[in-house]
């Protein structure tokens, strides 16, 4: 807990904390590599709640801590520890935020219409999609972690 006139204090998350979120970072850590290599792997970091007793409020940030939008889950309820689907979709969701608003681009692009992609679902997984372009239709680019199969560098 906090005074409303102190800033709290963010602390980077450690491996183990959230388990199903380090497993779901680490495929969407793929796609970063695989389409920003230059920008490093996105971190977990958390923040005290601001009312006592409640859990930690955690994000996805760029390697320097910066973040945009809203925690994974408000403190990361039970009820969501076994779903790693639903998991890596927040993070994902989660990560595009940050990386859009902090680093002013679309991320992850389309290599194909070079167009930014949306966080979609096929299948029941979570899955990067892109519009199109014209007469071109919306389709699949790749599932999220699965950037680097499809991805070709400019």
């Amino acid at each position: 807990m906090y005074t409303p006139f102190e800033e709290p204090m963010p602390r980077q998350v450690q491996p183990g904390e959230y388990p199903v979120l380090d497993e779901a970072l680490a495929l969407v850590n793929r796609d970063v590599a695989a389409t920003l290599p230059e920008q490093g792997p996105l971190r977990l970091m958390a923040l005290p709640h601001w009312e006592e007793g409640e859990p930690e409020n955690v994000y996805v940030t760029l390697p320097n801590g910066e973040w945009w939008g809203n925690p994974l889950w408000q403190g990361y309820p039970g009820s969501r520890r076994e779903a790693p689907l639903a998991a890596l979709a927040a993070v994902a969701e989660a990560a595009q935020d940050t990386v859009a608003e902090c680093l002013w681009q679309a991320w992850p692009v389309c290599t194909v219409h070079d167009l930014g992609m949306h966080l979609g679902e096929n299948d029941g997984r979570p899955v990067w999609r892109c519009v199109g372009a014209r007469q071109d239709p919306e389709h699949v680019r790749a599932a999220v972690g699965e950037l680097d199969t499809v991805h070709r560098g400019r």
